[in-house]
């Protein structure tokens, strides 16, 4: 029984030590705007920035946001490297067999984008025969993968978000699909007004798109969760959720 204390005590004495250090928060390191993007100094802002920085004040939380490349964000996250991943990262199935999830934080509906006149149908049929791009590791991916492939002329894989828009532009591939807001960035650009649209949302599923956009954590790592959903709860209550906004999106993008 002593054992069982004292391994009890050093457990709970290591978990209190681990939150009075700062967390490293990862965002993802290619630029993804609005939510996240190196200025010209190298440093990150954008609307998942400030959010953190919110979320982290109102949980009484030290951070640090910490760049990390997408396609190795959770295995730095599980191996320790970061505490938390705030990198729009949608809450699903079968990220949550590796990792765990605070409370949503967003959550924004997954569209397709074309040239202008297109005419391309966010679906099977609407893009049968035609190249669509999609970011690896994302739930874009597994979407396409899933309902498109079959239809699709091709699947091409990119790095960045950024890369398949240029190529878009460039007229290499026929459509992309991300979330409507990282979308709508690039649309209201010069380059993307200039070529291209919306075609609209595909049809959810929320199996592949999850259920919005939640702060990824380290299985068992409860007392953290809490601390998060406690700070996301108070940014919302308090009416600084909707402040941060407000400068980035015409309505509100927490969802339903």
């Amino acid at each position: 029984m002593k054992k069982i204390a004292l391994t009890l005590a050093a457990s709970l004495l290591f978990s209190t030590a681990a939150l009075a250090d700062p967390i490293k928060v990862g965002v993802a390191a290619e630029p993804y705007p609005p939510f996240a993007a190196p200025d010209a100094s190298g440093n990150f802002t954008g609307w998942e920035v400030d959010m953190i920085n919110a979320v982290c004040a109102a949980a009484a939380l030290e951070c640090v946001v910490t760049p990390v490349a997408w396609d190795g964000i959770i295995p730095s996250l599980t191996s320790g490297q970061i505490d938390a991943i705030m990198a729009s990262m949608s809450i699903t199935a079968e990220r949550m067999e590796t990792i765990d999830f605070s409370d949503k934080y967003y959550n924004t509906p997954t569209v397709v984008a074309a040239a202008k006149g297109a005419g391309i149908a966010p679906t099977p049929e609407g893009l049968a025969g035609k190249i669509i791009g999609v970011q690896v590791s994302t739930v874009h991916e597994a979407y396409a993968q899933k309902h498109f492939a079959a239809t699709a002329a091709e699947i091409k894989i990119y790095q960045t978000q950024d890369e398949a828009n240029q190529d878009l532009v460039a007229g290499r591939i026929d459509a992309t699909q991300a979330d409507s807001i990282a979308l709508d960035a690039f649309l209201t650009s010069e380059a993307g007004m200039a070529c291209c649209e919306s075609m609209g949302a595909v049809a959810d599923d929320p199996e592949v798109l999850g259920l919005g956009v939640g702060v990824g954590l380290r299985k068992g790592d409860e007392e953290l969760k809490a601390k998060f959903n406690e700070g996301i709860a108070k940014v919302i209550a308090d009416g600084t959720y909707e402040a941060i906004s407000k400068p980035y999106f015409a309505s509100s993008i927490y969802g339903g």
